[in-house]
């Protein structure tokens, strides 16, 4: 509660010129100062953290004026949805924490869009082509040549209306016939010419199931989709720059139809009737380093096993991101903090786990894991006794309150904590050093006898001595030492886990731009599992998604694969950050 007060009691500094064009159009009272954006997902996958950033504006544009935002899905291709992605994009809206005022699928205008489709063949605006997509390809021409017309192009409207009727029939045969705009072939313009407005599909939809045969394409949709529901701002990506004098023409001709048909059913008057069309406003995409954010790509590698699903934590989905413990208001934290401009960037990853660590040192409990245990005896420590620490939950938060952490003789500490020959600038536990084991005792290590070792020369056993009048809270707490401060857990009051590190997905910084196959670019080391680490028993009554420190690690978070016989910790990121190093 304390820090939505803050962040709502914080005067945004500047509009980003999204916000600048929406505010724009407000004071100048068009669609009578009514707002309505829309957040339109293709349904044919999961959506990743470049969508996230289209969230934050279409869904963040629509609260700061006052407005509403719709959720639509663009489903208008069988073959690659299903109702799998819908669910889970719907989640991920609500994780990253906006909410739609309707939700809206193109589909249900494939009745309308049919009607249109036949009034422009009908005006001689369409035509039915039989050519092969590499014919047709091959008669569009270069942005500086004009393309050549198809064969086609002047058939009758009586023979178009007749074929366009059969491409919509069970025995229509994929590829055999598409129907094509009939704009102009010489417009500098590509989309221009004679665009591809209708597709056979022979596969039954999520929704509509085995309805239609025949299917439009997105932009023949997506501009009359956002007509019919009386979109005011659709806000996109740069890539749509050269598609909007089509979506315009699109729905210049839906606007002549409807009025000589004078058909408004479905559409709301109150809006129609204030309602002055939909400005397109494109911003820059959002690309990390060391990934790709190609859907294809993406799904090529859970199709393909390498990666362990769309919720892999290496993924750049916003479920992978919210499996590996990232918070959502971290991922609003970066996207706010590279902004939105007319020009595609490649952003640094550490920006975001930059952000995600600012944000989960607000937010997580501070407990105790070790990763790489090594038994540590304190020797004058009586045998099976056993005191309960204090370990502050959070010192950033006093109100996260305390738990309790139990000591004893024998504990577990990290291996590369102790060093039989000390380098010269090493501070940790050493023969004849002292450390301060953190929320406990001073301690320092037996120089006689510092440790055991196996028959290969492993450490098995440290040994060492207490200070008992250093115990945290105690006046002799405040003893000075030159050693550090170790985290630690009592042998007999661990719980074993298995721990997965993280490393970037790929080994390039930009995958993307690579000439090379994606697959070769994969990063061999990019999880790590540590089957043997140890965690305090508090961490039974933790959940997947709870916000977790291990002190002196890094931030990490219970993975859904955990059982309570077998704790999976996920690691989020490091306290700081050594990647570059």
């Amino acid at each position: 509660m304390e820090e939505k007060t803050m962040n709502q009691s914080e005067e945004k500094k500047s509009l980003s010129f999204v916000e600048q064009f929406v505010k724009e159009d407000l004071e100048a009272g068009k669609n009578g100062g009514r707002i309505q954006t829309r957040f339109p997902p293709e349904p044919n996958g999961y959506i990743h953290i470049g969508h996230a950033k289209a969230i934050c504006m279409d869904f963040g544009v629509a609260e700061e004026f006052g407005g509403v935002c719709n959720l639509r899905f663009d489903d208008t291709n069988p073959t690659k949805e299903n109702t799998e992605y819908v669910e889970n994009i719907m989640s991920d809206i609500k994780w990253l924490g906006f909410h739609w005022e309707n939700v809206y699928y193109a589909s249900d205008y494939f009745e309308k869009l049919w009607d249109f489709a036949l009034w422009l063949i009908k005006k001689g605006l369409a035509y039915v082509d039989e050519q092969t997509s590499e014919q047709i390809a091959q008669q569009k021409g270069t942005p500086t040549q004009p393309g050549v017309a198809s064969p086609f192009r002047d058939r009758p409207v009586e023979e178009n209306l007749r074929l366009f009727e059969q491409m919509n029939t069970p025995e229509a045969v994929e590829g055999s016939m598409v129907l094509r705009a009939k704009l102009d072939m010489a417009n500098p313009n590509m989309h221009f010419r004679d665009p591809i407005i209708y597709r056979i599909i022979q596969i039954p939809h999520h929704r509509t199931g085995t309805k239609w045969h025949c299917y439009p394409m997105y932009d023949f949709a997506h501009g009359q989709s956002d007509y019919f529901e009386g979109v005011t701002h659709s806000i996109c990506t740069l890539e749509f720059v050269p598609h909007r004098p089509l979506y315009d023409k699109f729905v210049e001709l839906l606007k002549e139809y409807m009025a000589e048909q004078q058909d408004k059913s479905g559409f709301n008057p109150a809006i129609l009737s204030q309602y002055d069309g939909t400005r397109q406003i494109e911003f820059n995409r959002l690309n990390l380093t060391y990934t790709v954010m190609s859907k294809r790509k993406l799904k090529a590698l859970v199709d393909e096993g390498l990666v362990s699903g769309w919720d892999d934590p290496r993924m750049p989905t916003v479920c992978g991101m919210r499996r590996r413990g990232y918070s959502s208001q971290s991922v609003r934290n970066f996207i706010d903090s590279i902004g939105y401009t007319k020009f595609d960037a490649l952003n640094d990853y550490a920006l975001l786990e930059a952000a995600v660590r600012d944000d989960l040192n607000k937010k997580a409990c501070r407990v105790s894991a070790v990763l790489d245990p090594v038994k540590l005896v304190i020797t004058n420590y009586p045998e099976g006794q056993y005191e309960e620490m204090q370990a502050v939950n959070n010192p950033e938060n006093e109100a996260d309150g305390t738990h309790c952490i139990t000591f004893g003789r024998e504990l577990w500490i990290e291996r590369d904590d102790f060093q039989e020959v000390a380098e010269k600038k090493f501070q940790r536990l050493a023969p004849g050093k002292e450390v301060r084991l953190k929320n406990a005792y001073i301690i320092k290590c037996d120089e006689e006898h510092p440790c055991d070792k196996d028959a290969e020369g492993n450490v098995t056993t440290i040994y060492a001595t207490y200070d008992p009048e250093t115990r945290s809270g105690m006046p002799g707490a405040d003893r000075k030492i030159k050693g550090k401060t170790l985290h630690w857990l009592c042998q007999q009051h661990a719980v074993p886990a298995e721990v997965r590190l993280y490393d970037r997905l790929f080994s390039v910084e930009n995958p993307g731009a690579d000439e090379r196959d994606f697959r070769e670019l994969l990063n061999p080391g990019s999880l790590t599992v540590l089957h043997n680490a140890v965690v305090e028993e508090y961490l039974l009554e933790k959940k997947p998604g709870d916000f977790l420190q291990f002190q002196r690690i890094g931030y990490f978070t219970l993975d859904p694969d955990s059982t309570k016989d077998h704790l999976v910790f996920n690691k989020t990121v490091g306290l700081k950050d050594t990647w570059r190093k």
